[in-house]
């Protein structure tokens, strides 16, 4: 039997040519690993593991290094993982500083009787696993800065025609109410 691995590098609609390359080479790189695993006779779980870590170690991914970032420009990450066989499964969410989240998802399925753990838990249960800790700035992307920096700028923009509107809509009803 011949092996199928199947990377989804994201749901990214507008990407730029140049970047779209990137991507496809990124989601390539991680096919392989995980291709090789299990032609080697690895299991789907090491498979899955370690082409989901490639991504996260890709800046171009919204995983590990070049995760989108929160309002305050931090990196929250999120990532699961389950076995088929035994349907067992292991989640973290709102983890910070673990470059490759979903080796903690493993952990989480493989050393703990919980299925989930996030933020302050997860970190607690990364450093007593011996998860190394990686300074938060380290998985910042200059991209994820500039695009949280429009986003904050088309929110105020928002906000200032939403507060003219209402304003407007407020005049309106006084100058009805006062011939």
């Amino acid at each position: 039997m011949n092996p199928v691995v199947v990377v989804h590098g994201g749901g990214a609609s507008h990407i730029s040519k140049d970047r779209k390359e990137r991507v496809r080479q990124g989601i390539i790189r991680a096919a392989t690993v995980g291709y090789n695993i299990l032609r080697e006779g690895g299991s789907a779980v090491d498979a899955v593991e370690s082409a989901v870590a490639v991504l996260e170690d890709d800046p171009e991914f919204n995983a590990g290094c070049g995760s989108v970032l929160n309002v305050n420009g931090e990196v929250e990450m999120d990532a699961s993982i389950m076995n088929g066989k035994d349907l067992s499964a292991g989640a973290v969410s709102a983890v910070r500083c673990v470059a490759n989240p979903i080796k903690l998802a493993r952990l989480v399925m493989e050393k703990t009787p919980h299925c989930f753990l996030t933020d302050q838990g997860a970190a607690k249960f990364a450093a007593a696993m011996g998860v190394p800790e990686v300074p938060g700035k380290q998985l910042v992307t200059e991209r994820n800065i500039k695009r949280l920096e429009k986003e904050k700028h088309e929110k105020d923009a928002q906000k200032l025609d939403c507060q003219k509107y209402m304003r407007h809509l407020c005049d309106s009803a006084v100058a009805q109410h006062h011939p």
